[in-house]
Order: structure tokens, then C-alpha cells, then sequence
């Protein structure tokens, strides 16, 4: 036998080391048996099948991860403080604004509504009762906000920050006032976009020569309302295309038109939420972006800026800040603990109260507006665009103003530009889909002069908010562009939305003088 036939021979003789899954570590393991699923199947049919126990679980997984997404969204972003007594929650909510004074006219003005031609003081007292109405639901939901996540936090104000606005509205709806409906809303967009704005730039530039903002945030929110602001008057400029020709079912046309675009800008709506609540929240991160924004210029001799004024909800950054802080004063701030002034209980039950008690008030309000009107002395046009956008919005616009004043330029242009896009995107479609619902004839086909009015306050404060800076010429300038729009409209007599349709549609129970 040759020498390389006894080492083969040697080598047969030896224990084998393959890698076969027999023979790893000695003893047959799980891996092995999956490699052999048949090894694994009972020899008696009442025996249980292994394959089953070793089997993955991913919804197992899956619940986990919902779980823990529920968990961090429910999560408050700060710590909590004790919770307060239901006797310092009821000093609170007195004592929460200068503004709760005018809630006496909550029942003087339900005692004028029992009087005939009682209108114009049911309409003054009601309009009165509103605005701190307005301020105390607003001042709920941010103590509910307080104990969840920055998500569901900023969903409750999404949904809460234009409530008086979306009920006065639908009551507007349900008694066929579509015209004032329409000019409500718009009226809401103009009034934030001119009047807040240029009073925040106007305040703030009286302090500061110059205020620096996040140019990338405020460009950002305003594109995304001149996109939805082209949407929303889409259907007029369709109208005004066709107006040549005569078609009788240019009405019916246009009805089911605006019911498609309001579906879609409600899905907007829902994609710019999770765009601005979820995947790019560090865009609206004031503290993240500090850098970025263009430092605020104090005029010579007036010192510094006030400090430790702003609210506790909000981090303060501000801009102007030579050195970073140090670890341990960072620290102290993530660790501060916000004290909340309501209890869950007394938050809640206010948020209900307030809510009902603005149906009841505005219910008021908007039956007053045809006798207030009727005489022609003050125009329905006038009312629904200038009037009842300052009922909603009198509370946030003092609010606005007054960060502006300590330099929190790019909360102001939040609360302003923010709220106009949650009405173009979110409030006049959903009352669009509600009117679809209840068989009103509600289209966006608004007003021509009102479509161009608010396109062309659209592209004034694009280009206003373009440079990132400001300064109070800026703000007197939109403050005198809405007073100039004021006066046109109060000599503007406006159109019927209803006689621009012509009859091919069904009016849902509206006749032409009450949509007029």
C-alpha cells in the first residue's frame, strides 16, 4: 500500500469534523431541525406538531410596536408639577384673562333675544360674549395638551384652534347663510395674514430695529397656503372660464367639483399634520433652529431684551445669544417641571362648557345678522369678512402679539400663518363635506372680489416673509393694507353664491334671500 493510500485510509479512520448540522456541538439543536422539518412531524396524529412552537409571531411584534408608539405619544414632553385642587382650577380659569369680564354679557345678551327689534344689541352683546369664549377654550385645550405627547398636543390645537370659527359657521350653515359662511372664513384668512401679522411685526419693531426669523419655516407655511389658497379658488376660476357659454349645469358642476377638491384638501391637510407633528417636527423646533434665524438688531440705548416673560409651554431660544449654555443649565432646563393650572377633570369640563356655551352664542349672534343688516346701513359682506373674524380670533391675536413684543417673532408668524392654513386647509372643506352631508349647496365658488383680494394678501406676505427679517414699516404697511380692504367691503353690496349656480341645483331647503 502506497504512503498516500494508508494517510487516506488514516484519515478514514478518524472522527469526522464536517459542518453538517448532525454533527455541530454534539447534539442535534433547533437550527437543525428546521434544516429537517420532517424529523419534527409526530409519529401519532394526537401528538402535538413542534413546527407550531418554534413558528415566528410578527403580530406579536407588531402590537409591541403600537404599543410603544401609543406610549410615547401619550407621554407628556415635560414633567408635571402637582395637580392642582378644583378650587385653584376654578381661581384659574377666572383669573386666567382680563377678558372674562365680558362674560356678563353671556346672559344680557340671551335676555335681548326674547325682545323685538332687539337686534343690533343682541348682536353687540353676543359678539362681546364670544371673545372670552374664545380664550378660555383655548386655554383648556393647552392645559389637556400639557399631559400628552408633542403629537396628540398638537393635534388638540390643530383641532381646537379654529373651534369658534368652525361653529359659527356650521349655525351659519344650518340657517342657509351661506354667504355669510363664505366670508367668515375668508374673512379669517385676511384678518391673520394682515391685520396679526403686521400688528406682531409692528409691536415687535417698536423694540427691536430689526426682528430676525426662521426664514426656512415661515417660506415653508407659506407656500403651503398659497398652494391651498389656489385650490380653494379654483372652482371661481373655473366659473369665470365658463361664464361665456351657457350651460345650465354649470352649477351642478360645480357643487360636485368642490365636493372633490374638499376631499383632497382634507387629505392634505392630514399629510401637512404629519409632516409638521411627525417626521419634520425639528423644522418647527424653535430651540433646534436657533442658529439659522436671523438675529433680532435693538436700537441703540434701549438695553436688553426682556427675559423670563414667556410662557412655560414655550421654549425660549432667543437669538441674539453669544455663548452656548452650559451642561448643567441645560440640564436644569429639560428638567424643569411644568405646574399645570387645571386638573384633567376641571380641563375637560370646562372645554364642554365653553363649547356649548359658543353654540348658544353664536346660534344668537348669526340670527341677529339679517335685522342687524336689513336697515342697509352695514352690509353682510362687510359683517362675515371683517366682524366675525375678530369674535374668533380677538383672544389669539393679543396672544401674538405679545410674544412678538419678547422677541418670539417665529411663534407669532406660527399662530398666524399656522391658523390661516388649518382654515384653508381643514375648516372650509370640512364645512364644504358638511353641507354635502346635510343637502346644503355649499361650493367654494366664493365671492370674485373677495378670491382676489385674499390671493393678492397671499402673495404680499409671501414676499414679505422672504428676506427672514422684519421691522414695524413692514407690519404698519399690512395693518394699512387691511384697513384699506375694510373700507372697500364696506361699501362692496357682494353677490348671492346661490344665484351664481343658477337652478340646476338643489337648494337643500335654502331659499335666494336667506343664502343672499
Amino acid at each position: 500500500m502506497s504512503s498516500e493510500q494508508e494517510h487516506i485510509a488514516g484519515e478514514s479512520g478518524r472522527p469526522s469534523t464536517s459542518t453538517s448540522p448532525f454533527h455541530q456541538n454534539s447534539v442535534p439543536t433547533v437550527a437543525s431541525a428546521s434544516t429537517h422539518p420532517e424529523s419534527l412531524r409526530p409519529l401519532n396524529p394526537s401528538q402535538p406538531d413542534l413546527r407550531q412552537r418554534t413558528a415566528p409571531r410578527p403580530s406579536l411584534k407588531a402590537v409591541g410596536l403600537v404599543a410603544v408608539a401609543i406610549r410615547r405619544m401619550m407621554t407628556p414632553q415635560k414633567k408635571l408639577g402637582k395637580e392642582p385642587t378644583y378650587l385653584s382650577s376654578l381661581r384659574a380659569i377666572v383669573t386666567e384673562t382680563y377678558l372674562s369680564i365680558l362674560l356678563i354679557f353671556i346672559p344680557i345678551g340671551g335676555r335681548y333675544t326674547s325682545k323685538r327689534d332687539s337686534y343690533v344689541a343682541v348682536f353687540i352683546t353676543n359678539f362681546l360674549a364670544i371673545i372670552p369664549l374664545a380664550k378660555l377654550l383655548g386655554f383648556a385645550t393647552e392645559e389637556l395638551a400639557l399631559r400628552v405627547g408633542q403629537t396628540i398636543g398638537g393635534l388638540l390645537n390643530a383641532t381646537f384652534g379654529n373651534a369658534v370659527e368652525l361653529i359659527v359657521a356650521i349655525v351659519a350653515l344650518t340657517q342657509c347663510q351661506l354667504r355669510v359662511v363664505q366670508s367668515s372664513l375668508i374673512g379669517s384668512i385676511l384678518s391673520n395674514l394682515l391685520l396679526v401679522l403686521g400688528m406682531c411685526f409692528f409691536a415687535g419693531g417698536t423694540r427691536y430695529s430689526e426682528q430676525g426669523f426662521m426664514a426656512g419655516a415661515a417660506q415653508l407655511n407659506s407656500s403651503l397656503l398659497a398652494i391651498s389658497v389656489i385650490a380653494v379658488l379654483l372652482p371661481a376660476a373655473f366659473h369665470f372660464a365658463t361664464n361665456q357659454q351657457a350651460d345650465p349645469d354649470e352649477g351642478l358642476d360645480i357643487l360636485r367639483m368642490s365636493h372633490g377638491v374638499a376631499v383632497v384638501l382634507l387629505l392634505i391637510y392630514a399629510g401637512y399634520l404629519f409632516f409638521q407633528l411627525w417626521s419634520h417636527a425639528h423644522l418647527y423646533d424653535e430651540g433646534e433652529h436657533a442658529g439659522f434665524a436671523e438675529p433680532s438688531t435693538a436700537y441703540p440705548n434701549t438695553g436688553r431684551s426682556l427675559k423670563g416673560l414667556a410662557r412655560s409651554a414655550i421654549r425660549r431660544k432667543k437669538a441674539d445669544e453669544e455663548q452656548p449654555a452650559e451642561p448643567s443649565e441645560a440640564k436644569e432646563k429639560e428638567e424643569e417641571v411644568e405646574e399645570p393650572k387645571l386638573n384633567v377633570v376641571s380641563a375637560v369640563a370646562l372645554l364642554v362648557v365653553i363649547t356649548v356655551l359658543v353654540a348658544f352664542t353664536a346660534e344668537y349672534l348669526v340670527d341677529s345678522i339679517d335685522g342687524v343688516t336689513e336697515g342697509g346701513a352695514i352690509s353682510k359682506e362687510f359683517v362675515g369678512l371683517i366682524l366675525l373674524p375678530i369674535v374668533g380670533n380677538a383672544a389669539e391675536h393679543v396672544t401674538a402679539v405679545t410674544v412678538s413684543v419678547k422677541d418670539k417673532l417665529d411663534l407669532s408668524i406660527g399662530v398666524a400663518v399656522g391658523s390661516s392654513i388649518q382654515i384653508a386647509l381643514f375648516v372650509i372643506p370640512l364645512l364644504v363635506v358638511i353641507a354635502w352631508g346635510m343637502g346644503k349647496p355649499l361650493t367654494l365658488l366664493n365671492d370674485p372680489f373677495e378670491s382676489v383680494v385674499l390671493f393678492l394678501s397671499v402673495l404680499v406676505v409671501n414676499y414679505v416673509v422672504s428676506d427672514g427679517k422684519s421691522n414695524w414699516l413692514e407690519g404698519f404697511i399690512l395693518m394699512m393694507l387691511y384697513v384699506i380692504i375694510a373700507v372697500s367691503f364696506w361699501y362692496y353690496p357682494g353677490s348671492n353664491p346661490l344665484a351664481d349656480l343658477g337652478s340646476s341645483i338643489n337648494l337643500g331647503g335654502c331659499s335666494l334671500e336667506a343664502a343672499g
